[in-house]
């Protein structure tokens, strides 16, 4: 089926909209107040299309999803196993059954109303279950910024950074869907002078604008994924906010890197962005110099032009205050290279782990991804609103989002959200 302008459905669809037919992002749902489990989903338009539904429709007819339970689970990491042939396969089927010139649902009222839920009537839950989470650290003028604000202007981007992409193992169980209310963390921090570390509340606490790459198949132990068949395992993106307590993290950090300064809440948005609704809005890749060892050297080395925004909303108003504009396109190392890279010494990636780009800023100043940045690690304040910040305050809420602009039709990820609540006592 074509993709693009011409391809209409019969689900009203705003042009603002980020959930047109081009998209069909999945996520997992649960009716308010019903208490059925959860159930797989896309988003059309402000309605969710019940893939359960669907699938007891008998609509899902093709040679390999046909029969399959994978849409009667809790979670989709039993799709994501399925891989790319499933993947494409669902995504045919969707866009043919929810079509404008399609109608079996459209002219069946009841079908219909048993498949399409309004987004007002649900509440949007994990759509994976996690099983590991990597976080890495591939933006460029990111990477620079803080050696400039750590280490000084000598060195401030390490030399094994330009070949390789730098990562560390995240904690999993505290992964959590946007809305979900953030705790300030409390730990230790920097002592002044001979004095005991600083412990309580951190005072430096700090939104990460980043993407996350959700994985499919997977490896087996000991088998590398090669380069060039990376893109087969990644179903698709969310966006995630990192928060981090920088007076914790910088505190903690060495040897080993973070730890309580990150593990203690990483905000992911509902829905997941297939790489194939992406394809329209790939992009050549930043040029690497040196040239990457040859088990990342890419017959296609590309990025996806996703615009980013990020937005504060204090507690004393009533609209939220744009502080950042990025663009995903600014990766240094591209997500294919950071799952070559994560396989290439036998390590099994598995279905549902969810790989990170670290926060991704750009080379202008309001296209820094972080407070850290944006600050210079609070020596300046950012206006926000009718107030000023140099970190998150109690009370603020953080909306990140993400839309790529097509020819008269967005492909969006929705939001990303969580507001920051006080430490507890």
């Amino acid at each position: 089926m074509a993709e693009g302008k011409q391809l209409r459905s019969f689900v009203e669809v705003g042009r603002d909209s980020h959930f047109p037919i081009q998209n069909l992002p999945f996520g997992v749902f649960r009716r308010r107040g019903a208490t059925e489990p959860p159930r797989p989903a896309v988003a059309i338009g402000d309605f969710a299309l019940d893939l359960a539904a669907v699938s007891d429709a008998g609509l899902f007819n093709g040679p390999l999803l046909a029969g399959s339970a994978c849409f009667r689970q809790e979670t989709l990491n039993m799709f994501l196993a399925l891989g790319r042939p499933a993947w494409k396969e669902a995504r045919a089927t969707l866009q043919r059954i929810l079509a404008a010139d399609e109608p079996v649902l459209r002219d069946n009222e009841a079908s219909r109303k048993k498949c399409l839920v309004p987004m007002s009537d649900i509440e949007m839950l994990l759509p994976i279950m996690v099983g590991d989470y990597t976080d890495f650290f591939c933006s460029v003028h990111h990477a620079r910024n803080c050696g400039f604000i750590f280490r000084g202007p000598q060195t401030p981007v390490n030399p094994n950074w330009f070949h390789l992409p730098i990562g560390y193992h995240g904690r999993a169980s505290s992964v959590i869907i946007s809305g979900t209310d953030i705790i300030r963390p409390r730990g230790q921090g920097h002592p002044i002078g001979d004095a005991q570390p600083y412990f309580g509340p951190s005072k430096k606490l700090d939104f990460e604008l980043e993407m996350a790459a959700i994985v499919g198949p997977g490896n087996e132990l000991g088998k590398p994924i090669d380069i060039n068949d990376a893109e087969e395992h990644i179903f698709g993106l969310v966006v995630m906010n990192d928060w981090s307590a920088r007076d914790i993290q910088a505190w903690e950090s060495m040897p080993l890197g973070p730890f309580l300064g990150k593990s203690f809440s990483t905000t992911v948005s509902p829905w997941i962005v297939t790489m194939d609704a992406l394809k329209p809005f790939a992009c050549d890749a930043p040029k690497q110099e040196p040239e990457p060892l040859p088990y990342l050297a890419e017959k296609n080395h590309v990025n996806y032009d996703i615009p980013l925004e990020v937005w504060i909303k204090s507690k004393e108003q009533s609209e939220p205050s744009i502080v950042t504009k990025s663009n995903f396109k600014h990766l240094y190392w591209t997500l294919t290279q950071q799952l070559a890279h994560h396989t290439v010494n036998g390590c099994n990636l598995r279905p549902g782990d969810m790989f990170a780009t670290g926060t991704l800023s750009g080379p202008e100043p309001e296209s820094l991804g972080c407070l850290l940045e944006l600050t210079w690690n609070g020596q300046k304040e950012i206006s926000v609103g009718n107030s000023t910040r140099k970190f998150l305050e109690d009370g603020d809420e953080v909306i990140l989002t993400a839309c790529c602009k097509g020819e008269d039709y967005n492909v969006g990820f929705g939001t990303c959200t969580g507001k920051v609540l006080p430490a507890i006592p």
